[in-house]
């Protein structure tokens, strides 16, 4: 719990540095703060408690979710630093940002539908903002606008699912609810329209198909540092609170509901990667490639076994490492232009090796090819739906990740073996360079010790 405090204090004192005139000194001390935040939430381990009349408990389930959020945002920091140093508005884009983790957090340990509720318009509301930061530009306005409109419907649903589950068991803590679904008290007709409005509700958080019409706009539209953080936190955080619910307070009934998520696991697994193949411009690309890895990680939620809780956070460490790596170096290649598109990576390996073969490591970590930690994630995700049964969602998923070779191998084959007229040397900050050593080699080491993560929950 101390490290909400820390994060919240950091977003406040972000918003009083212009008036006290040290922002100077708020880059360091932010990052000093999420390394703390990370490190209070280690010593929490095994340790952590209720909060708030119970709104929130910090398990170990919530604690590596916190420190994969933390760790994730001090990765996110270095990479944006020079675009929030160019910004006029620098406290106002740390505020929105910390105050989002604050968000983020709250979703991961929330006991209390309320509270999840308060975390995910935290983390929204913040987000709506800083995707229509460049006001400069209308695509950013654009995305804004949609994600905003696309966002506040979404809420809609949210609200109307929990005041229905609220109607079916008059309590919104998930303790109680799990207990009055298990024992069969719940009225089962709203319980059951309750629980399929969150579907919808959280669907559209992870971006699921059909619920995913916003992201590749919405990735594209918003400047490079705010897309890599919807693809990471927003991301993780969104997941993490979906199973969460529905293992904890929805498992005896998942008979009720589980063909659904089945549905929409497959639905997103086959449009976003055949989507994704006709793309061109990379931000919609990776788009498209985040609303697969939300099809991948919905494998765990049908599978719901006791696995599947470990398995989804190496695969959000994983994938955070791998997306972090790729939206750094696209950000260096894309330069001024915030418009890269395929044939922009041709020969990247002549103009800065160092970025390309980042990039390499980031697409093969994406695309599940070993020794990549996103192959151990998928591996481990296949298995849980394995052992549950689920064989053919498992052959369509793996069907899926040979179609995704193809549009992550398209960037690999631009920088290493098509030619381009450009000769400018693409230049990157030393901060970023430390964004790129450390994603790269933790791709690695988790690809090759998958056991420093496996079996922690």
């Amino acid at each position: 719990m101390n490290s909400v405090f820390v994060l919240s204090g950091l977003a406040v004192i972000s918003l009083l540095a212009e008036v006290f005139s040290f922002k100077r000194y708020l880059f360091p001390l932010v990052l000093l703060g999420l390394l703390a935040s990370a490190v209070l939430l280690v010593f929490d381990w095994n340790a952590g408690g209720s909060h708030f009349n119970n709104m929130l408990t910090f398990d170990n389930y919530a604690i590596a979710f916190s420190i994969v959020l933390s760790a994730t945002a001090v990765l996110w920091f270095l990479l944006a630093r020079k675009d929030l140093e160019a910004n006029e508005n620098i406290t106002d884009h740390f505020a929105l940002i910390l105050f989002s983790v604050v968000g983020g957090v709250f979703m991961v340990s929330y006991t209390n539908l309320a509270m999840l509720f308060m975390g995910i318009e935290v983390l929204s509301i913040c987000l709506y903002v800083l995707a229509g930061s460049n006001f400069k530009s209308i695509f950013s306005n654009e995305a804004a606008f949609k994600y905003f409109l696309m966002g506040s419907f979404a809420t809609g649903f949210l609200l109307f699912g929990i005041a229905l589950v609220f109607g079916a068991t008059s309590s919104f803590d998930l303790t109680v609810v799990a207990a009055q679904v298990a024992d069969g008290s719940a009225n089962t007709g709203w319980l059951y329209a309750g629980i399929l409005m969150l579907i919808i509700g959280l669907g559209f958080k992870i971006s699921a198909v059909p619920f995913h019409f916003w992201a590749p706009d919405v990735y594209e539209g918003a400047p490079t540092p705010v897309t890599a953080f919807m693809s990471t936190i927003v991301k993780i955080a969104a997941f993490a609170a979906f199973y969460r619910l529905f293992s904890m307070s929805f498992g005896a009934v998942a008979a009720q509901w589980v063909d659904v998520v089945q549905v929409l696991t497959i639905l997103t697994l086959l449009v976003s990667n055949i989507t994704a193949v006709y793309q061109h411009n990379v931000k919609r690309m990776l788009a498209y490639s985040s609303v697969s890895h939300a099809g991948y990680l919905l494998i765990s939620l049908v599978a719901l076994n006791d696995i599947s809780a470990s398995a989804i956070l190496y695969y959000v460490a994983a994938y955070a490492a791998a997306t972090i790596t790729a939206f750094t170096v696209l950000h260096a290649v894309e330069g001024r232009e915030q418009d890269a598109v395929v044939d922009t990576f041709n020969g990247l390996v002549k103009r800065n090796p160092f970025l390309s073969f980042c990039m390499a490591v980031a697409m093969l970590s994406l695309a599940g090819i070993p020794p990549m930690a996103g192959f151990f994630g998928k591996y481990y995700l296949f298995t849980t739906a394995f052992e549950s049964g689920y064989i053919g969602l498992v052959l369509v998923a793996v069907l899926t990740s040979l179609i995704g070779i193809y549009y992550y191998f398209r960037i690999i084959i631009a920088m290493y073996l098509k030619s381009t007229e450009k000769e400018r040397i693409v230049a990157i900050p030393a901060y970023a360079r430390i964004v790129l050593v450390v994603t790269v080699i933790l791709t690695l080491l988790f690809g090759i010790f998958p056991d420093l993560l496996v079996g922690l929950l």
